[in-house]
């Protein structure tokens, strides 16, 4: 039994698609910068500007620990999680990885006005998008094939998930 792991770019459908597959086959969906910000007490942009990336990182790397001694779930990552290595062994060693992407203009149109993402505070965001999607395509090249969502519902999304993975398999063990 293991956990189903949404992970890729911000604006690919991560979270979206995993609270429809968590809906669909009843079991628990968590969204890793959702318990990030619950257990701080802070959102995220206010980790990153008062504490800095690293501190940020740190709460990632507790919370993946604690998401990983659970079963039979589906969690959607941030974008930078499986960029430590330690993280991704973890998550590895705990379920099934699929990789989301989307065209950089697409994902801009996705977070167009969501001022709350830190790597959208540059003045060139859509370079800024292609630059953190370069830098980390062999990281996310490492948990096979990515999904890509540009031009596909939520429902079609997870239609690809499911292509790709035996849910039952992976999540009942």
């Amino acid at each position: 039994m293991g956990n189903i792991v949404l992970t890729g770019m911000m604006g690919t459908g991560k979270t979206a698609v995993g609270r429809y597959l968590a809906e669909q086959f009843k079991v628990p969906f968590y969204d890793l910068d959702e318990l990030i910000e619950q257990e701080s007490g802070l959102n995220i942009p206010t980790i990153f500007r008062e504490q800095g990336e690293t501190v940020f990182r740190t709460l990632e790397r507790e919370v993946v620990s604690r998401l990983c001694e659970l079963q039979g779930c589906i969690i959607a990552t941030g974008g930078g999680t499986i960029v430590n290595p330690a993280n991704l062994r973890r998550l590895q060693k705990h379920g099934e990885i699929l990789c989301l992407t989307a065209a950089p203009e697409r994902i801009l149109e996705r977070v167009e006005g969501m001022e709350h993402r830190p790597l959208l505070w540059h003045a060139d965001k859509l370079g800024q998008i292609r630059e953190v999607m370069q830098g980390r395509a062999a990281v996310y090249a490492q948990v096979g094939e990515a999904i890509d969502t540009t031009d596909l519902s939520v429902e079609e999304v997870a239609a690809r998930v499911l292509a790709r993975i035996n849910i039952h398999e992976v999540l009942k063990g």
